[in-house]
């Protein structure tokens, strides 16, 4: 599946955004929204500020000092600390110092950076039970003119697909993706400016999963972007399990895909066959989230409390060898992660959730991969 902009080129435009997130855009009525769900476009767009005619030299940043109370990690790994049980997150600037991580149960997308204050970019009234609530997120690839931020998220009645402007009401583009008591966790990002693909939990039925007319457990091409429209999406592959996270090649055009089943965890690659399987874990590390980074594949775990790495395939290398553990059960059980062109990686604790929460508890931690990709070993 090739994609029309580099991972590269989306971190670099999104880390310019991040700076011009409004602090809070309110909660989100879903009986609204539903009425408001054909009302057609947005308000209209913010005028931009012409720039000044001489550019100011440039401020060096520094850190600010720790602020009293129990939220200081020592760790100057940490980036953020004191969140609800984490989502999705992605880097808030292309040095990776800051991130915008999401409150999967409080329903709120967060910008932070260390010791400073948590800043809500968006807010969506969500159903936060189970592994339910605010799954994932993805901005805009018109951002800096639409400011639109498109979501997957669980309400009493289903998942669905919204997107929400400064302001606004968020509004659906997919609604009736099945929900469940555990399954719901998916992952999304635009391959391009027309396509939105969203991968959806099995909601722990594998049959669903299997079922042409089920849109659980599926990988699916949405290109009807418009409030309202609820368009049948394309469906590129079927049968996924749960906690499904999506890893774009940061080299290649490869799209790889994580998830959890009823016998394994498991690692594949998007083909237009479906999942072509690279590597398999029976003992069930409950692989949580994956990126790419330095012509790797980094996986995190939540009961094993690791972060693996294998060699990205090629063409002159398809085989995947055993993965290796670069970091062990030192922030506890892990969630989501994402990475940067420099080969930074952040990744979000869910202690909270499934493991044993310390006061700093739930965390945004950056990670340096390392430089060559790792061999395995026994």
């Amino acid at each position: 599946m090739k994609r029309s902009r580099s991972r590269g080129y989306r971190i670099a435009l999104f880390s310019v955004v991040v700076a011009a997130l409004l602090v809070a855009t309110g909660c989100t009525d879903f009986s609204e929204q539903d009425k408001q769900s054909r009302a057609g476009t947005f308000s209209s767009e913010p005028k931009l500020v012409p720039a000044p005619a001489s550019t100011p030299p440039p401020q060096v940043e520094t850190e600010s000092p720790p602020p009293p109370g129990p939220c200081v990690d020592p760790d100057p790994n940490v980036i953020t600390t004191c969140l609800a049980s984490t989502g999705d997150l992605a880097p808030g600037d292309i040095q990776g110092n800051s991130t915008v991580v999401a409150e999967r149960t409080t329903g709120k997308i967060i910008t932070a950076k260390r010791y400073s204050e948590h800043k809500v970019v968006a807010s969506f009234d969500v159903d936060g039970s189970g592994d339910g609530g605010l799954i994932a997120f993805a901005k805009s690839p018109t951002y800096g003119q639409d400011q639109l931020i498109y979501a997957l998220i669980t309400t009493p009645s289903d998942n669905r697909v919204v997107r929400v402007a400064p302001g606004d009401v968020a509004k659906p583009i997919l609604v009736g993706i099945p929900k469940g008591p555990t399954g719901n966790m998916g992952a999304m990002f635009f391959n391009s400016p027309n396509e939105l693909i969203v991968a959806t939990g099995n909601t722990g039925n594998a049959a669903a999963a299997r079922d042409p007319g089920s849109l659980a457990g599926k990988l699916l091409s949405i290109t009807s972007l418009t409030s309202g429209s609820n368009a049948r999406p394309k469906v590129l592959a079927s049968g996924l399990g749960s906690n499904v996270s999506l890893c774009p090649s940061a080299t290649t055009s490869n799209l790889y895909l994580a998830d959890q089943t009823a016998t394994e965890d498991r690692l594949s690659a998007v083909s237009k066959s479906g999942l072509k399987p690279l590597w398999t874990w029976p003992d069930k590390p409950q692989i949580a989230g994956c990126a790419t980074a330095n012509n790797a594949i980094f996986v995190t775990t939540t009961r094993t409390k690791h972060i693996e790495a294998l060699k990205e395939p090629s063409a002159a290398n398809p085989s995947v060898q055993k993965p290796t553990v670069i970091l062990r059960n030192q922030y506890g059980a892990l969630g989501r992660i994402t990475s940067l062109p420099n080969g930074l990686l952040q990744f979000a604790t869910v202690n909270k959730q499934y493991g044993k929460a310390v006061s700093t508890d739930d965390r945004v931690v950056k990670f340096m991969a390392p430089a060559t990709p790792p061999d395995s070993r026994d």
